[in-house]
This record gives C-alpha cells, structure tokens and sequence, in this order.
C-alpha cells in the first residue's frame, strides 16, 4: 500500500478451542459479505469474513508461479468440507434435541392424563359419597 491507497481494516478475532487468530478484514470482503449475506447472523458473517481473507491471504503467500490451480481448489475443498461437517454436527445436535423434546412432550402427556384419570376418579368417588350423604337419612 502506498500514501495515495491506505484502506482501513476491521480487526476479527477468530475463537476456537485449538486457538485465537487475529484476522484484519478488508473493506472489500466486508461490503461483499455484509450484501451477498444480508439475512445471516453476525457469527456466520465473520466467520465467513474470515474464510475469505483467510484464502485470500493464503494466495498471496503462495508465489504466483507455485499457486497452481489443484492447490488453490484444495483449499476451497478444505474450508468447504470443514463448514459441511459443522453444519453436520448442527444438524444432528438439532435432532437430538428434537427427539428429546418429543420424549419429554410425550412422557409430560401421559403423567399429565395419569393426573387427569387419577383426578376423574377421586371426583367420582367424592361424588358418589356426596350422593350417599344426601340420599340417606340422619339415624335419630
């Protein structure tokens, strides 16, 4: 960059449970993303921010003769791989939680028609001997 074209960067920071990367993102990926990603959460937002820089600034380490095309679609298979088993294991944990709901939904409406019986039957009884009471007279 000279004096005439200095752009300003935004600073991401990357998390993961292996380590913490500082990745700056250029005006550029930011206006593409912020367009082409306008109904996604800010998490997939940077994260896909990231992603690009990431490969952008893979190519430009690469020397232009040793970038071949095999090694640049490597890297997009990579990251695209990476992202299909995240969506994979958020896939399946939904899943899983569905089904627990479900068992739980279903274990919630049999206790709650025990209840329901068990309430049926003590209004019945109560009833009977309300009627009992009623109907038979006072021995004197």
């Amino acid at each position: 960059m000279t004096a005439n074209n200095i752009e300003s960067f935004e600073t991401t920071i990357i998390e993961s449970t292996e380590s913490i990367v500082i990745v700056e993102i250029s005006p550029k990926t930011d206006e593409l993303v912020e367009t082409e990603m306008a109904g996604e959460s800010n998490e997939v937002k940077r994260e896909t921010k990231a992603l690009i820089e990431a490969l952008e600034r893979r190519s430009q380490a690469e020397s232009a003769g040793t970038l071949t095309r095999e090694t640049y679609l490597k890297a997009v298979r990579q990251a695209r791989e990476l992202i299909e088993d995240r969506k994979l294991i958020e896939r399946d944990r939904l899943q899983d939680s569905w089904a627990i709901i479900q068992d739980e939904a279903e274990r919630n409406w049999y206790l709650m028609m025990k209840d329901l019986v068990d309430f049926s039957f003590r209004v019945q009884k109560a009833a009977t001997a309300a009627w009992e009471t009623f109907n038979n007279p006072y021995p004197r």
